[in-house]
Formats: C-alpha cells, structure tokens, sequence
C-alpha cells in the first residue's frame, strides 16, 4: 500500500522502488483509495525513492493527472527525470528535480546577510544558506531579483544550482572562482579602507542610478512607516509624531536599493565588485540604504563593542572609519557639517529599524537588550529635535 498524507488540502504520495507491468494497477488502486480517503484539489508525488518506472507506471500517473490536474511530481532524480523528459511529462506537467545534498561542515564562512550566510565550499564555489529552513519561495524569489538586478546592469552573481544542506535547510550555490569578500580583503590588510570604501561607493551609485518598477520591489519608505508606526508605544508621544512625519515626509522614489549593503556582501573577483546577496532589495530614497549601512558599521556596535568584530571580521575603529569614508564619497564632500548632517539622518531611520528590531526579540527582557533600547531611545531624543527632514 502507498504511503499518503494530507497537508494543507494537498495530498503527497510517496512511490517506492519500480512501477511497471506487474504492479501498476496495484499502484492505481492505492492511489485512488487515498484520494478517497483525502478528498483534495492538489497532489504531489514524491519520487524520493523511486527507482526506475516504465510506461505502465507512466500511464498511471496521466490517469490521475487527468483525475486531478493540479499534480506535480517532485524529488525526481537524474536518471527518471530524464524518462519524464523524454515521455513528454514536463511538458504536460511539473516535474521538479531532487536537490543534491551539500555539506558546509568546517567551510570558511566569507559572507553574511539579513536571510542566510555564506561559505565558500571549494576554491571554485560558494553557497549561500538561507537561515529559513523552509527557503524555497525565498531562493527563487532572489535568484529573480538577481536576473533582474543583472540586467538592469549591476553586477552580480547568479546562482546556477540549489541544494539541500545537510542537516536542513536549502542553498544557492555560485560559481565565484578566485572571489573574496571585501571584509576579508579588508580584515586581511590586502585592501586599504580607502581602496575598500571608494569601491564599494562607486558600485552603490551604480545601484542607486537604476529605476526599478515600483510594484515588483518592497517600497522602503513604506517599510520604514511601519517601523516607525511600531515604536508608537515605547517613545514619547512628540517623538514618535516626529519621527513617523520625517519619513512620511520622504519623497517617493523608484531607484533600486540594496538594502543590506556592507562589506560582507560584497565579492571582488577578478577586479570586478559583485553583490552576492539580493534577496533584500528595494526601492526608495538612498537615505533608507545609508540607515542600514549605519546599522551594519556602527549600529549594532553601539553597546556591544565586539560585535562589529564577530559579524563582519573587521575592528569596531575599522568600521567607523569606513563608515565615515563612504558618507564622504557618498555626498562627494569632506566639509564636516555635511557629513554630519547625513550621518543624523540616517541615524535616525537606523536607529528606529534597531530599537524596533531589540524589542521584537524580547529584549526589553534581556540586560543587553534594554542597554542597546535605551541607547536607541536617547540617541533619539538628541537627534530627532535637531532634524527638520530626512533627504539629503
């Protein structure tokens, strides 16, 4: 008898061994006493473990098919996906392939972003593990915002393959031969802060000259609104209407932004700057980028002096240096005042983002977690009198 279960009015039905002559019509009167027993509108097959199947057992899948049309057969591997490719099936049907499994036990880890980390595998290859153990939508929703990305012009890497990880969880994997992420070149003294922040500004004004279509991308000032709307309860009445007036006071704007912008993210190969990780970006003005890129470099350090060390590799004094070199190429001026004034107001949606963040992970129960609040809340109630907008 087949194994079935019923999942969200989906029936998955797991086939074994071989089907052929001798037990195809055993298979179809299995499968038709679990649709009875699970009347549902979709089926999956699960081919995990199924070996080897002929034109009997094919039949017997057209047959339900035709009984149920949303069917889809998945977990194929290498040799049966080809006699379904053969037969016409993915033609008629989807047929998904079986994810080969990679290992990332005792891989370097090179990269880090807001949905996975990233390790390089052998001197050829990296893959990115998505922290969602349940990713898929996510890797195929990036790796389209990747294609998108690439022809829009800005350079980056395509992942040519998923894969399950051992132990859980899915990964993108890409071919990045001889590739370093900036914070390691940086970390390593083989690039200077200079060298590092002047290459990483220039590809973020690439980033930040491409329009986008408004309705395929998140609208960060629309993100940051909610942020903002959040904290309504944990800051005083007036700071709170400040703040949530200054971003609603942000013009619209449909230039492409990356949205996890920072020195992990970016791979040099070949002289060429590469983003690796897509799957955050947005449209809007470049001051919602610049919050985040405050956050990465000096944000999440602000009570924690470690923690720039541990998460991007680099010394606290190294991060704040690179912070202040990239508002300078940035807003192509050294005048202090300037630069200042920008620091402050990306300050202010970073520090939002941060003390919302904080309180969403109980840290209002946490001694580390009501330090980082409360640095949030008084730094807030410097800056926000002392700003009258946020664009630059």
């Amino acid at each position: 008898m087949l194994q079935g279960k019923a999942e969200n009015g989906k029936l998955i039905i797991a086939l074994t061994g071989k089907i052929d002559s001798s037990n195809s019509e055993d298979v179809r009167a299995d499968i038709r006493a679990l649709l009875r027993a699970h009347p549902c509108r979709a089926v999956e097959l699960d081919c995990d473990q199924l070996e080897y199947i002929t034109s009997a057992g094919l039949r017997v899948i057209l047959g339900l098919k035709q009984e149920v049309d949303d069917t889809v057969i998945i977990n194929v591997h290498t040799d049966l996906y080809s006699i379904f490719d053969m037969t016409g099936f993915t033609d008629m049907m989807e047929v998904r392939k079986a994810y080969r499994v990679l290992s990332v036990e005792g891989c370097e880890a090179i990269g880090q972003g807001a949905n996975g980390k990233v390790y390089r595998v052998d001197p050829d290859t990296i893959v990115k593990v998505y922290l969602n153990p349940d990713a898929l939508p996510e890797i195929h929703r990036e790796r389209e915002l990747a294609r998108m990305a690439f022809v829009a012009g800005v350079p980056t890497a395509i992942p040519y393959d998923v894969v399950r990880i051992q132990g859980g969880g899915f990964g993108s994997v890409f071919e990045m031969l001889n590739a370093d992420s900036f914070a390691r070149l940086l970390a390593g003294g083989q690039r200077s802060v200079d060298e590092i922040a002047e290459r990483s500004i220039r590809l973020l004004k690439l980033i930040h000259s491409k329009q986008v279509c408004s309705a395929v991308l998140p609208d960060m000032k629309a993100v940051a609104l909610h942020w903002a709307e959040f904290l309504r309860e944990y800051l005083p009445a007036e700071q709170h209407k400040k703040l949530y007036a200054l971003i609603q006071a942000v013009p619209e704007d449909d230039h492409l932004l990356h949205g996890d912008y920072h020195v992990k993210n970016i791979m040099l190969q070949n002289d060429e700057s590469l983003l690796i990780d897509m799957d955050t970006l947005s449209h809007g003005h470049p001051v919602f980028e610049l919050a985040g890129m405050y956050n990465a470099y000096v944000g999440f350090g602000l009570t924690d002096p470690g923690y720039p060390e541990r998460f991007l590799g680099i010394s606290r004094e190294t991060c704040r240096e690179l912070w202040r070199k990239s508002l300078e190429l940035y807003l192509e001026t050294k005048d202090p005042g300037r630069i200042s004034e920008a620091e402050a107001k990306a300050k202010i949606i970073g520090l939002a983002r941060l003390m919302r963040r904080e309180i969403r992970r109980d840290g209002l129960n946490r001694e580390n977690g009501r330090r980082m609040i409360g640095a949030c809340r008084a730094a807030l109630a410097e800056l926000l009198p002392a700003v009258d907008r946020l664009e630059f």
